[in-house]
């Protein structure tokens, strides 16, 4: 079964952007809820899956939506927890490459990112994606969908769009929020060794193993 993943930085490491109230509700309370409920169907279903990123893959080709849903939520969190540093950087090497290529400079993707969050309609995320040929592109998934169903592309840095990313920070401004987010949270070396990968160069971030039983503390189990 799967374990929540800590957060790799403090609670109040995000701040003013992310509060620490935002961080344990975000993390502690939905995240957890995505990973306790994952946990318990498979356990009902019977199931030892080998990854949760095979778990996303059998789902979507299956009516068992909550269970894609589930599976899918708890990846998505993780890779956004990832997807932010408490220092703020910039991209350097072939990724500021490929960003100038494609959205003229740091500057163009930035404009571009918050328009394509603030112009998603309700729940889902937003993507920074490189595509099959070394091209990037920005996407958004509704609600749970992310980019493992969408064929060749890595993604390379996500936003969640849901109210609770940002409702206690910055009420209904989803644009004001992912400004601040882009401004001053993007792991950029993630993003960076993401883009290698996508190169061939390493392999992409995968979601950590479930644990076996009895011996992990898990989240949902027993």
């Amino acid at each position: 079964m799967f374990a929540l993943p800590e957060l790799p930085y403090a609670y109040d490491a995000l701040q003013p952007v992310m509060s620490d109230r935002t961080l344990h509700f975000h993390h502690d309370k939905h995240h957890a809820a995505y990973v306790k409920t994952l946990n318990d169907l498979l356990q009902a279903a019977g199931k030892s899956p080998s990854s949760l990123e095979s778990v996303i893959l059998e789902a979507s080709k299956s009516v068992d939506r909550k269970l894609f849903n589930n599976a899918a939520q708890a990846w998505n969190h993780s890779f956004f927890w990832a997807s932010m540093s408490e220092r703020r950087e910039r991209p350097a090497g072939e990724l500021a490459g490929a960003i100038n290529g494609a959205f003229g400079d740091l500057g163009g993707l930035a404009k571009a990112f918050v328009e394509e969050g603030v112009g998603h309609f309700g729940s889902g995320w937003v993507w920074l994606t490189a595509e099959r040929g070394g091209g990037l592109k920005l996407r958004t998934t509704h609600d749970a969908d992310d980019t493992l169903t969408q064929g060749e592309t890595t993604p390379l840095l996500v936003c969640d769009l849901w109210e609770h990313a940002y409702y206690l920070d910055h009420q209904n401004d989803r644009k004001a929020f992912l400004a601040a987010w882009f401004d001053a949270l993007p792991n950029w070396a993630f993003a960076a060794a993401q883009y290698a990968a996508a190169q061939g160069h390493g392999r992409p971030w995968r979601h950590p193993a479930p644990m076996p039983a009895p011996s992990a503390k898990m989240v949902g189990a027993g």
